[in-house]
């Protein structure tokens, strides 16, 4: 079994997108409107794995603790320099762990972003 995408409920669907492409370098792969008020869109990582973001007119859910997307980078440095820049607030790290170091943004519906980056020398497990 292969996990094929995470949907998120947003109000700000255009400001999702672009953080989606700039941000994480995620392709659109369709975005379509299925009915009258609802458009979603679905964006894809290089592996095919993607995002739904689903904007149908009514409120999205401010709650948006307990969950968050990670995403493996070759370099945390470069990827915190990128945030910095994009003017992203950064909290939650940097961090090190056994195995890898991350830290941790906001997209625009709130939802915990995680950059990761595997230490060099780690098992693959």
């Amino acid at each position: 079994m292969n996990c094929c995408w995470c949907t998120i409920v947003t109000e700000k669907l255009d400001e999702s997108v672009r953080f989606y492409r700039e941000v994480l370098g995620l392709s659109v792969a369709r975005r379509f409107a299925p009915a009258p008020g609802t458009e979603i869109a679905f964006l894809r990582d290089g592996n095919g794995f993607q995002i739904e973001l689903l904007q149908n007119g009514r409120p999205a859910d401010a709650q948006k603790e307990g969950i968050s997307l990670g995403f493996q980078v070759p370099s945390l440095k470069d990827a915190l320099a990128r945030a910095r820049s994009g003017n992203l607030a950064v909290f939650g790290g940097p961090t090190k762990v056994p195995g890898c170091s991350f830290f941790f943004v906001r997209d625009p519906n709130g939802v915990s972003i995680q950059f990761v980056e595997q230490d060099r020398n780690a098992d693959d497990r």
